[in-house]
């Protein structure tokens, strides 16, 4: 398994950016796909982006098509998610989580998650 911690959430009004970073231990980083879900309160936790082991693939949720991208940086063993254009909508804790499925998005395929980083958008 591999262990990952997220890192670069905070508040933001609508319309803003932030960039989410999670930093993969572990030697075996670039042969996982990794991904981005979202948990607001009350609901369960979504898909939002997936990137494929080399970087050449990528899915994206139907709400964050457009404004959110996902990159990796094997030499840094790190997997990011810029977000632009936030809306309020968009508040959740954002988890990076690994999968040894190719270009995964549904949860079950991932095995490995970080703790959780919150992004809140003010209107």
């Amino acid at each position: 398994q591999v262990q990952l911690v997220e890192s670069g959430g905070g508040l933001v009004q609508a319309g803003g950016s932030l960039r989410l970073s999670c930093a993969a231990s572990g030697r075996t980083f670039s042969s996982y796909t990794m991904g981005w879900f979202r948990q607001a309160p009350g609901k369960e936790r979504e898909f939002v982006a997936a990137i494929s082991w080399s970087g050449g693939s990528t899915r994206y949720a139907d709400s964050v098509k457009g404004r959110f991208t996902i990159s990796r940086d094997s030499a840094k063993n790190t997997v990011y998610l810029q977000m632009n254009s936030l809306k309020p909508e968009d508040t959740a804790v954002y988890y990076c989580a690994a999968s040894k499925n190719p270009i995964a998005t549904w949860k079950g395929a991932f095995g490995s998650w970080g703790q959780g980083t919150q992004v809140s958008v003010s209107s």
